[in-house]
């Protein structure tokens, strides 16, 4: 007998194995179904696009057929406007064509008349030199003069026809350009000036030194003047000890040495120890203190006057122009003027001001050794600046502001402006009485050396020259060339600082009496 658990189990396979096979089965069919409406519903829209595509066709050429037409109908009406166009200019070259050949006709007939006219003007030339050369041939019968000597007599009448028309121009245009220039000239420099200020001082060759009383005199002579002998052989400077109360005087002509010997001196006095040992230990430190205020001096100056990178050397010798003067004119103190007057004057007129400023400072600097070297400050200077690598614009100023040499630069120019007005301006120098009256007799010793002058007179110091003409030997045009000359003349010959104005005056006088 079988057990009922595995037929049970037998069973229930069976009839798994019937489900699972009832499932397929179905599964299978549902599939095939869904296929086949899928393929239905792909088939409708496949023949729904062709469908409107084939609407869209069909209007997308008729939209294509019409914007030909519109396109032709355009195109038509442009060709027929430009047909317009091209036939109106057709017409328009066709009657420019007209008018050339119009004009061309009438161009060769004026040739013709022109080639006519020019034979009868060529055959009236050659009667006219013809009737020229026999009227040459009479006039020299009648003047019994050749051609050359008449030509010679009427250039020598042109001439002097020309020199009255030219002195006439030439006083003309000076007073015009005088007009113009003197407003010009005299701001700039006007304006250059009252930008500066400067102290005077007077020229001295002599030293006062105080004593604190009489009986130091004794002191410094020494016993049998040894003191007094040991201090002029140790400064190279004289002593002088007179009747002047409390007071004793150094006289040198070098500046820098008599200013050693001052310093030294008063520290003595100050000590009261006064024997040639103290004396050579106060001249000594003297020396370093004197060098030392150079130096500063000159480093000062540099900064016043506002130029940079000056050797050390140069320097130096800039330091020593504090104890030289000129005319009673402290030469540093004039070279710093003329380097900030140089600086503005280069402001105005655009030039290099750095340059200009430089040179000015340097101009003097020959006079800081011209005591103890031979050659003229100028030359001396220019050594000096070749020496220590100054630029050439600095060397060309220092050499030119005398006029020695010809200026190369706008700032040279400045720099002998800048020297003049520092130096010529009321109160900045002083002349000896007998220099000023040799100066102004050689002035008028010049205008009375020229043929035709009067009388001549130096006035304003020497600035000005007032010259009286015979009216009969020279013309009222002649006078300006006359002033020219003189001018000419004094600036050859003389030395003189600023200017000299040469007035030249010719007057006619009628004298008659009523009886």
């Amino acid at each position: 007998m079988q057990n009922p658990i595995l037929t049970s189990l037998i069973v229930g396979l069976v009839f798994l194995a019937i489900g699972v096979v009832i499932g397929y089965i179905y599964r299978k069919t549902a599939t095939e179904g869904k296929i086949n409406n899928a393929e239905e519903l792909a088939s409708r829209i496949l023949l729904d696009a062709e469908r409107e595509a084939e609407t869209n066709k069909r209007n997308l050429l008729l939209e294509a057929k019409d914007e030909i037409h519109k396109l032709r109908d355009q195109a038509s009406a442009e060709n027929q406007v430009r047909r317009s166009e091209l036939q109106q200019m057709e017409k328009r070259l066709l009657n420019k064509e007209d008018i050339l050949d119009k004009k061309s006709l009438s161009l060769e007939r004026r040739e013709v008349q022109m080639q006519e006219q020019q034979e009868k003007i060529n055959a009236k030339e050659k009667q006219a030199d013809d009737l020229v050369e026999a009227r040459v041939s009479e006039l020299e019968k009648v003047a019994s003069l050749t051609q050359e000597e008449g030509k010679q007599m009427l250039l020598g009448e042109l001439e002097q026809e020309l020199d009255q028309e030219a002195a006439l121009l030439i006083r003309e245009n000076e007073a015009r350009v005088r007009n113009e220039s003197d407003k010009i000239a005299q701001s700039i420099i006007v304006h250059s000036i009252q930008r500066l200020a400067a102290d005077q001082v007077a020229e001295n060759t002599v030293s006062v030194v105080n004593l604190p009383s009489e009986e130091m005199k004794g002191r410094i002579i020494g016993r049998e003047g040894r003191n007094i002998r040991s201090f002029e052989s140790l400064t190279g400077v004289d002593l002088i000890i007179d009747d002047t109360p409390e007071a004793v005087v150094l006289s040198c002509f070098d500046p820098i040495r008599r200013e050693i010997a001052r310093v030294a001196l008063e520290k003595l006095v100050r000590d009261g120890r006064i024997h040639p040992t103290r004396i050579e230990e106060a001249v000594a430190r003297a020396e370093r203190e004197v060098d030392q205020v150079i130096k500063e001096s000159g480093e000062q100056a540099a900064y016043d006057a506002g130029v940079h990178g000056v050797h050390h050397e140069l320097i130096h010798y800039l330091g020593r122009l504090k104890f030289r003067t000129s005319y009673g004119q402290n030469v540093l103190r004039h070279a710093v003027e003329v380097s900030r007057i140089a600086g503005y004057l280069a402001q105005e007129v655009g030039a290099n001001e750095k340059m200009a400023r430089r040179a000015g400072l340097l101009h003097d600097l020959g006079k800081s050794v011209d005591h103890e070297v031979e050659g003229s400050h100028v030359q001396l200077g220019v050594d000096l600046a070749r020496r220590y690598k100054e630029p050439e614009e600095v060397i060309n100023g220092i050499e030119a502001h005398h006029g020695d040499v010809e200026f190369k630069y706008i700032e040279s120019i400045l720099v002998q402006a800048a020297d003049a007005i520092s130096a010529a301006r009321p109160g900045a120098r002083r002349e000896t009485v007998e220099s000023y009256v040799k100066r102004l007799e050689q002035l008028e010793d010049i205008a009375n050396s020229f043929d035709g002058v009067e009388k001549s007179y130096a006035v304003q110091a020497g600035r000005e020259m007032r010259i009286i003409v015979q009216p009969e030997s020279i013309s009222e045009a002649e006078i300006t060339t006359t002033a020219r000359k003189i001018a000419k003349e004094i600036e050859q010959q003389l030395d003189f600082p600023g200017q000299i104005k040469v007035n030249v005056i010719r007057e006619t006088r009628a004298v008659e009496y009523a009886k």
